[in-house]
């Protein structure tokens, strides 16, 4: 693939930062999804804090009625996140509120294979974490994500 071509393709792996994929691009060629993977993530730990801070900042709050991009749509919808009772809808909303007041950035889980309670309880624990415990785990979370993104792409 060219590099545009894999920006194209590979860019909305990690939320609205094509730079990821085009940072990655130079590693080529990945013997592997782990490859791949691998060098992304790595792309974005020799980032600049401020643009980890905007990669962190792209993705959307969980449960928001705002517009969201198709994959972070489908993953919140398995995790039935568009199927909560307005108390709960409050309850998120407002932890969400209180979590990016205090990190700067929306909260960031990997949602498959959980449920509207275990992403209620995980909010509820992490905010009370450090802010460097919390930026490592949202980073941590992206890199479970952006797993996933990758191999559901590459395995089609």
């Amino acid at each position: 693939m060219s590099k545009e071509e894999f920006v194209a393709t590979l860019g909305g792996i990690f939320e609205h930062s094509p730079w990821v994929a085009e940072s990655a691009y130079a590693s080529r060629p990945f013997g592997s999804v782990g490859e791949l993977h691998e060098a992304m993530t790595e792309a974005v730990r020799s980032a600049d804090r401020e643009k980890i801070l905007s990669l962190l900042r792209a993705h959307p709050d969980l449960a928001t009625r705002l517009q969201v991009t198709p994959l972070s749509a489908a993953e919140q919808k398995g995790a039935g996140l568009d199927r909560l009772t307005p108390e709960e809808f409050e309850w998120l909303n407002d932890l969400n509120k209180k979590y990016t007041d205090k990190f700067q950035f929306p909260f960031i889980l990997a949602v498959r294979g959980k449920n509207k309670d275990d992403i209620i309880e995980s909010v509820s624990e992490r905010v009370n974490l450090s802010p460097e415990e919390e930026w490592n785990r949202a980073l941590f979370e992206i890199g479970k994500i952006t797993k996933f993104r990758l191999e559901d792409l590459l395995s089609e």
